[in-house]
């Protein structure tokens, strides 16, 4: 017998060769029978496909004033971005096809009601509803201005779509994760596959209202995450990022990787000391380096504590939690990038080596004098350079912060808002938030103070995951911060004779930071002191949304966004 096969999108066979890039509501990958989906197998088979970690690209580190990959420049902070940039593309593509497969779901799930019960049914619905909602989320925020459709359709109805009003697809993401919510599990026993759950729901809603600026909403579905008293934040804040650390209580919601299914996180050696054969490439900024507050909780201009030339001696623990502290042990080695350490010791025999994280020795050593420790672990040397940390999509730390700011915003600043910033902060220190002398608790209640003090503490917390980017998106700090250049060290020979001879090793000088906890090294740079490695450059008046792939303009009608 003949299946005749629906199509859903603007792909047809013939599309394919021409425009890989066109929006997909065809979901390819399922059976596609008019049978599909009427037992729970294939259901279940449908909804696992939802969650391949292709659909889930977290925002790249490298878009943001944390992260430099040595000299080279990319197309968000090189403002090169157009409608034909790949993960422009790339992006729209994986959310429509994710999107056409969960819509299948919604419009077949009815078949299995000969053995389902409705509230069975509803709970499938309520999965589907949840990553289509996360899907839109997604395109909402990058691209503004986009195609909305909650069925699968025909070719000639998909060629008449318009874009949708974005307050309409707010609108109905909300209407789907309030669903969601209330069907959905609560939990998963310790031996059941753990999907979306309630607490998903309510997180990612409060994500994505608080990217569109509507405090209330984020506040009430943050509460209500909190409310649920499901999730507590992990005891120690470094051993949550390691690969051994599987379904933290902290994770709201998240993915498995697994070496042994081919599912994990590549292209480690970028990340890893040159000294323990990797790279040393990819390396935190001098800017997300003076951005950690001293432990008394004060900026590195305004404590007493700081030390320029010790720069990681009394700062928040989180600084040596997430970058590789100078002469401690590292990934086997003793990490130290003084120009004049030319042998370090091997931690497993004490053996003097030669020192490779020293540009006098490697020139392509981090060009910061920085790496990386947040989630780095000796298990990235093995199983060729691939490791398996759960990939983390949104965690309980990100819903206390979200609610003290979209509270802070609505100037409802209360002693709720400062225990849930305390709790992240406290954390970090290793206590509870109630050991208020053992950590630089918050007391702060004037709005505008606070408000900085959430930024800071989002940016300590949540450095080299993917957060930041939207941070600046929603904040509107891009068009500042990424118009500065990036700076690091001189060149060795040079760093020895301005820098080290005079005893001014690591930083010359304080920097200062200002009231939206920007470093500026202009000083320094003036004095020939540091270097200029890269200059970055952001295009207000378009880069706050990305453009529509070229493609979707050129052959579906679709208008682009502004000054593409």
């Amino acid at each position: 017998m003949m299946i005749k096969r629906k199509i859903y999108g603007f792909i047809t066979v013939g599309l394919l060769l021409s425009s890989c890039s066109k929006l997909d509501l065809n979901p390819l990958s399922q059976g596609s029978s008019e049978t599909w989906n009427a037992t729970v197998e294939e259901i279940n088979m449908s909804l696992n496909g939802l969650y391949k970690h292709v659909f889930w690209p977290a925002d790249d580190n490298s878009w943001t004033d944390d992260f430099i990959y040595r000299e080279s420049v990319n197309a968000i902070i090189g403002a090169t971005i157009n409608g034909q940039t790949d993960f422009v593309n790339d992006w729209w593509l994986n959310a429509y096809k994710c999107i056409a497969r969960a819509n299948n779901v919604l419009e077949s799930v009815g078949r299995a009601s000969g053995e389902l019960t409705e509230d069975q049914i509803n709970t499938f619905i309520a999965e589907a509803r949840f990553i289509r909602a996360c899907q839109y989320a997604k395109l909402l925020t990058h691209y503004g201005n986009i195609i909305y459709t909650e069925k699968t359709l025909e070719i000639e109805e998909a060629q008449q779509m318009e874009q949708a009003d974005p307050q309409l697809v707010l609108t109905k993401i909300y209407e789907d994760f309030d669903f969601a919510a209330g069907y959905l599990k609560t939990s998963y026993g310790a031996n059941e596959l753990k999907r979306a759950t309630v607490g998903a729901a309510l997180a990612m809603k409060a994500r994505i209202a608080l990217q569109m600026q509507d405090w209330r909403t984020a506040s009430d579905a943050s509460e209500a995450c909190i409310n649920l008293g499901e999730y507590a934040l992990h005891t120690d804040f470094s051993e949550l990022f390691l690969s051994r650390t599987k379904n933290s209580p902290e994770t709201i919601f998240g993915l498995p990787r697994s070496v042994a299914m081919q599912v994990t996180l590549g292209g480690l050696q970028d990340y890893i000391p040159r000294i323990a054969g990797g790279y040393g490439a990819m390396v935190p900024t001098w800017d997300l380096f003076n951005a950690f507050l001293c432990s008394d909780g004060l900026p590195i201009d305004q404590s007493s504590l700081y030390n320029p030339q010790e720069p990681f001696q009394n700062r928040d623990p989180r600084c040596a939690a997430t970058i590789v502290e100078f002469s401690t042990p590292h990934i086997g080695f003793i990490y130290q990038p003084h120009p004049d350490t030319l042998q370090v010791r091997r931690t497993s025999d004490s053996q003097g080596v030669e020192n490779r994280d020293n540009r006098a020795i490697a020139p392509f050593a981090s060009y910061t004098g920085l790496l990386w420790k947040k989630g780095v672990d000796e298990d990235w040397l093995q199983n060729s350079w691939q490791a398996e940390p759960d990939q983390i999509i949104i965690r309980y730390a990100d819903v206390l912060l979200m609610y003290a700011e979209a509270k802070t915003e609505l100037g409802e600043i209360d002693q709720s808002v400062l225990d849930a910033i305390n709790q992240v902060r406290a954390r970090a220190y290793g206590v509870t938030a109630a050991e208020m002398d053992s950590y630089p608790a918050i007391t702060v209640t004037a709005q505008t103070a606070l408000r900085q003090l959430i930024r800071t503490e989002r940016r300590m917390e949540f450095a080299f995951e993917g957060i930041r980017y939207m941070d600046l998106i929603r904040w509107r700090l891009a068009e500042k911060i990424l118009n500065t250049p990036i700076y690091g060290l001189l060149d060795p020979e040079e760093l020895r004779e301005k820098v080290v001879k005079n005893g001014l090793w690591f930083f010359p000088q304080v920097t200062p930071i200002d009231e939206n906890g920007i470093a500026d090294f202009s000083s320094m740079a003036a004095s020939g002191l540091i270097k200029q490695i890269v200059i970055r450059k952001f295009d207000a008046s378009r880069q706050y949304l990305w453009p529509i792939p070229t493609s979707e303009v050129l052959t579906s009608g679709l208008k682009q966004n502004p000054n593409y």
